[in-house]
């Protein structure tokens, strides 16, 4: 794994905010002849069987009325958007797959649209009432809010959750959830609460998980993670002064084991110890420290 970039970092699609904004517009791009359409299913999507890239089509072939269609923004200049759809069987050349077997291998661009393609659509499936007062909601802004009768507006929501590499003399402590098969590990992590910076999520979080202290507490990246709707904000820390690495105390109802690892364990796992996917900022961060990356 590359350690220049985190997966699923964006930044190589124009949003075009001001097509969002004009129906004419949407309307324009949607006939525009580069004019493209990423089809989603749950968490599958189409990829072609020659190059294993997204297999995107043209809205001449799709039957999605206005408030169906997303408008992701401009892939070098064309436009892109995103419905949900249902799978297709029998597509010339084209294998409906689940985003994890996929993502991976795509170039940037690629998986920047899967990702918001994703985010988005999951929201709209939660979002068709408000949660102030129940008032139906309807699409807007191609796909980028809701509208009710009343004027209230709802925006895809993004979760906050913070997650962190935690060291000691040259070694990296994972946890183990309870819900997870035997012999995976990857780090702490926890959703950041109302009225608290991401720095006391990190410092609370791994005392609830952990029952040690953390210093020297450092900001590395974010990755957008549409599962359904994170956004991981990457940390490293040590562990405090005076906190004894041997005297972990895992929270019973979510950690079942709590482990120190070498580089080298990080590097060559051994048989039966399964470590985070290479497409989560999980990976990454493990993977760039075990190269030594102080990042």
């Amino acid at each position: 794994m590359s350690v220049e970039r985190v997966p699923l970092a964006g930044g190589q699609i124009d949003r075009d905010a001001a097509t969002r904004s004009s129906e004419e517009l949407l309307e324009r791009a949607w006939a525009a002849p580069e004019a493209q359409v990423l089809r989603v299913a749950g968490p599958n999507v189409p990829v072609r069987d020659s190059d294993r890239t997204l297999a995107f089509v043209s809205p001449r072939l799709v039957d999605a009325p206005a408030n169906e269609r997303i408008y992701l923004g401009r892939r070098e200049g064309a436009p892109v958007f995103a419905i949900a759809a249902e799978e297709t069987a029998g597509e010339p050349g084209v294998t409906w797959r689940h985003t994890f077997q996929v993502a991976t291998g795509l170039e940037p661009a690629e998986r920047e649209l899967l990702t918001m393609a994703l985010g988005v659509i999951r929201w709209h499936e939660s979002a068709g009432f408000s949660p102030r007062d129940g008032e139906p909601t309807e699409f807007a802004d191609g796909g980028w809010s809701r509208r009710t009768q009343s004027g209230g507006e709802l925006f895809p929501r993004t979760d906050p959750a913070v997650i962190v590499l935690i060291t000691h003399e040259d070694r990296v402590l994972l946890g183990s959830n309870v819900l997870w098969e035997s012999g995976r590990f990857s780090l702490l992590a926890g959703f950041v609460e109302a009225g608290e910076t991401l720095e006391s999520a990190v410092e609370r979080e791994v005392f609830e998980e952990a029952g040690v202290r953390v210093a020297d507490i450092r900001y590395v990246a974010s990755q957008p993670w549409p599962f359904p709707r994170s956004l991981m904000l990457g940390f490293h820390a040590s562990l405090a002064a005076g906190q004894d690495p041997e005297q972990l105390a895992p929270d019973p109802t979510e950690i079942s084991e709590l482990r120190w690892f070498t580089r080298d364990e990080i590097r060559s796992p051994q048989p039966g110890l399964l470590l985070p996917g290479s497409l989560s900022i999980a990976g990454w961060l493990l993977d760039t420290w075990a190269k030594g990356d102080q990042r």
